[in-house]
């Protein structure tokens, strides 16, 4: 295969088209760094979907924050559990600092494990999720100690998918609106 415009290479390694064959002498090639491993965290959170029956239609609570680039995203309320507490009790506080609304846990709807990098480590991450019921409050994110909710808004159950930004929460809004309409 070798030609003019391709000669083979000693070794019988033909040339690239268009180019020349790669020579890469080991004893000249610079020394290859080493990475530290980035140490793991482990984090667990929890929160989910806080559901209001308004003229006979189901709307969920969700909030907007910005993501790591910067950008707004709509996402279900959560947080990280604080001391002693279950994933139930923080859900329901997560999402009363994030929302403003206080609810009732009506059932588990899914846990979302995933893991992302920052500069200095990596993070396990796993959500616990749950429905909850609306049983007072006003929609704000007056509440949020952190600062990361910057809006909250009802969104009927039909519209919820398409406003949420992550696919692992879409398909909980979806396995809860099969849940609220079979409870219907």
């Amino acid at each position: 295969m070798s030609s003019a415009a391709h000669p083979s290479v000693p070794g019988g390694v033909p040339a690239p088209p268009g180019g020349h064959a790669l020579r890469i002498d080991p004893a000249q090639a610079p020394a290859r760094a080493t990475l530290t491993p980035l140490p793991v965290v482990d984090e667990t959170s929890a929160g989910g979907l806080i559901v209001q029956r308004r003229g006979g239609v189901y709307h969920a609570a969700v909030i907007a924050r910005r993501n790591r680039a910067g950008r707004l995203e709509w996402c279900l309320p959560k947080g990280h559990l604080e001391g002693d507490e279950t994933p139930e009790q923080a859900a329901v506080r997560e999402i009363a600092e994030e929302t403003g609304i206080q609810g009732a846990v009506l059932r588990r709807l899914g846990v979302i494990d995933y893991w992302f990098s920052g500069a200095d480590r990596r993070v396990h991450k796993v959500v616990h999720h749950f429905l909850l019921g609306a049983v007072g409050g006003e929609l704000s994110v007056a509440g949020d100690p952190d600062g990361e909710a910057e809006d909250a808004e009802w969104v009927p159950m039909s519209t919820l998918s398409e406003r949420l930004a992550y696919p692992n929460e879409r398909r909980l809004a979806e396995a809860a609106r099969t849940v609220l309409d079979d409870d219907a």
